[in-house]
């Protein structure tokens, strides 16, 4: 069971409202961190819970593999066995697709997931996820909404041509991956066990959209739409995640039904102060501390005051997760993390006096 304290302060942010101080949302990817907290670990999934308890973490989608030096090199496979990735600067990289040409594409197929296995397996080991994280930490079930697992069979140029040239095959590819997405989704509302879900689909990068606006609506939107309506019907609060600068279409996505906005990446032009003005009082915003220079590169005193200004700019009034603008990335050095993690529960505390 979620500590009583850790879960009302979660559930006042979530509603608009001050709980005793600004949750913290974030995603760790980082082995430095497992060491000094749990040295001599031996069971990497019970540190990783452990480290989140020991930072103050309340609520998260999970954690990475923090890979060391001595994985490089180390292929893997996606969970289809399709897609291969090489280990390498203790991060992955796709290396391959399974779909490779658009004749390719003409002839793949595949069927969504089974209704059967989202009610049963995938919610089984949601509920596992669940307890592993408890008490300190809600474990945020999520998904992806199948607009970025249609791309990511075959990669963004080969997509980006097949849109025009095969658009009737993307079109295929889309539906089965939404309904899989949907299913997930629909599962997670009949089960009901958490009152978030987080749907991730990275359609932007720094300072534009990934593919164009009218595009995304008739595709992305669509696909975003459907997956959010069972957990609506349930009562549950959607936290939406894609990198990048998606302001373009951020009212579409609003109008969809999200709740809440991840990662907001100030060096991809996210603006957490616009956002607190436009849109605070019906947004939870999620993350904002930057994680691809600030955190990694950054002094000590860089971080705590970056991190203290976007709490006295965000958490106001609630409605704020305070957190990595993503993850917290293998190069992160120990001491920006526990200053960073530090200075969110100190400085944190409601009211807000900084």
């Amino acid at each position: 069971m979620l500590d009583p304290q850790v879960q009302s302060r979660i559930l006042a942010s979530l509603n608009h409202q001050e709980g005793d101080r600004v949750p913290i949302w974030d995603f760790i990817d980082n082995r430095a961190i497992v060491d000094h907290i749990c040295p001599g670990w031996t069971d990497y999934h019970e540190a990783m819970v452990r480290v989140y308890h020991t930072l103050g973490i309340d609520l998260c989608r999970g954690y990475g593999a923090s890979y060391a030096e001595s994985d490089d090199g180390k292929q893997i496979c996606s969970e289809h066995g399709t897609v291969k990735s090489k280990i390498s600067g203790r991060t992955y990289w796709l290396i391959d697709y399974p779909i490779k040409s658009l004749e390719d594409l003409k002839s793949f197929e595949r069927e969504p997931i089974s209704e059967e296995w989202a009610n049963s397996e995938w919610i089984a080991h949601l509920k596992t996820e669940i307890a592993r994280f408890e008490p300190y930490t809600m474990y945020v079930p999520g998904s992806g909404c199948g607009f970025h697992a249609t791309y990511g069979l075959m990669g963004q140029e080969l997509f980006s041509y097949a849109i025009y040239d095969d658009p009737v095959n993307v079109e295929r590819l889309l539906e089965i991956e939404t309904e899989s997405a949907y299913r997930l989704a629909k599962a997670a509302a009949r089960a009901n066990l958490c009152p978030i879900y987080f749907i991730g689909d990275d359609i932007a990068y720094k300072g534009a959209l990934l593919f164009s606006p009218d595009f995304l609506r008739r595709t992305f939107i669509r696909s975003l739409k459907k997956c959010i309506e069972p957990l609506k019907s349930a009562g549950i609060k959607v936290i939406f995640h894609s990198d990048g600068y998606v302001m373009e279409i951020l009212e579409d996505m609003i109008e969809a039904g999200i709740d809440g906005l991840n990662p907001i990446e100030p060096l991809a032009g996210m603006d957490v102060g616009l956002l607190k003005r436009e849109y605070g009082k019906h947004l939870v915003l999620v993350g904002g501390v930057d994680c691809s220079q600030l955190l990694p590169l950054g002094s000590v005193e860089e971080v705590i005051q970056a991190t203290r200004d976007i709490i006295r700019i965000a958490a106001p009034g609630g409605g704020f997760f305070i957190g990595s603008s993503s993850e917290i990335v293998p190069s992160t050095p120990v001491e920006n993390i526990l200053a960073f993690y530090e200075t969110c529960r100190e400085a944190g505390r409601y009211p807000i006096a900084i």
